[in-house]
């Protein structure tokens, strides 16, 4: 027979402590992550043994305070790093905590050129390339990858974006709402891995070749309203402004809090940008925790 003095210990573990584990490939910005977890006051805890992971959280839960607000940083490097982060995630849950998990991740491409740029190896690769300790990594971290709650994909974000976006998904009083980042993107660079929804833009007349409106973006008036004003546009942005108000009930309920809809046109430069931002208005105007991101503004 269940314990209600447990029942109720867990559950105000769960409403009081606020946890985010961190963890991903080494390289994607992990660090960057840790520092604006602190900025928006947090309690960071960088380099945790993931055996650890249960302590910690129950330390928190009980020493109160500023400690209430935990972040938990796992490294592939630690000697007592397991490959089971799901079955410790799984515990914490048992015992009354909601962690929300935030993964880092960043193309090859980008996390060799990282390292190369500081001259450091891979924790992983051995004797080997810096592409095989990466692939290492990834094979290590793919259960955690799947089951995490955010995936950030880092490969054409700075120090700053990366900054921003984690104050925007956790310093906020409503940060245990579902929040959503509507984020316009081109085509020809490829597909954002961390969107929940895709939407395609290239419908629409495209603003690069008009000569006046070329060298301008989608956040700016005369293009915004170039694009809002084809036909089809507004209907667009109104069919997938009722989708998202549909869903994000039930993505509340199965306890998801970061939804990202990316809207993609070319090159990222026009039509996405101000689909992205209309859309994102009308969704706050719903009442809805959302803010357009323009992942490839400034590229071309």
């Amino acid at each position: 027979m269940e314990d209600p003095a447990v029942t109720d210990e867990q559950s105000t573990a769960e409403s009081e402590t606020t946890l985010v584990v961190v963890t991903g490939l080494s390289g994607g910005g992990r660090s960057t992550v840790a520092r604006a977890l602190e900025n928006v006051g947090y309690y960071v805890v960088d380099n945790l043994p993931q055996a650890l992971m249960l302590d910690m959280a129950e330390l928190a839960f009980k020493a109160g305070g500023a400690a209430r607000r935990t972040a938990m940083v796992l490294d592939v490097r630690s000697r007592a790093f397991s490959t089971d982060l799901v079955g410790a995630i799984r515990e914490l849950k048992e015992r009354g905590f909601s962690p929300r998990v935030v993964f880092v991740d960043a193309d090859d491409e980008v996390l060799i050129r990282r390292f190369e740029s500081v001259r450091r190896s891979h924790p992983l690769q051995g004797d080997g390339r810096l592409a095989d300790g990466i692939a290492v990594e990834r094979g290590l971290l793919e259960e955690a990858r799947d089951q995490a709650d955010v995936i950030i994909d880092t490969s054409h974000l700075n120090v700053n974006q990366l900054r921003r976006r984690i104050e925007e998904l956790f310093g906020g009083e409503d940060a245990r709402r579902l929040r959503l980042t509507v984020l316009s993107f081109g085509f020809k660079y490829g597909l954002p891995p961390d969107a929940d929804f895709v939407l395609d833009a290239r419908f629409l007349p495209n603003p690069y070749w008009v000569p006046e409106l070329r060298e301008h973006t989608g956040r700016e008036e005369a293009v915004s309203a170039y694009v809002l004003g084809q036909e089809g546009a507004d209907a667009f942005v109104a069919s997938y402004a009722d989708l998202v108000n549909a869903t994000t009930t039930g993505f509340e309920r199965e306890g998801k809090r970061y939804l990202t809809v990316a809207v993609g046109c070319t090159g990222g430069k026009h039509r996405s940008v101000a689909i992205a931002e209309e859309l994102a208005s009308r969704l706050r105007d719903s009442g809805l925790a959302a803010n357009a991101q323009h992942r490839d503004l400034g590229r071309e």
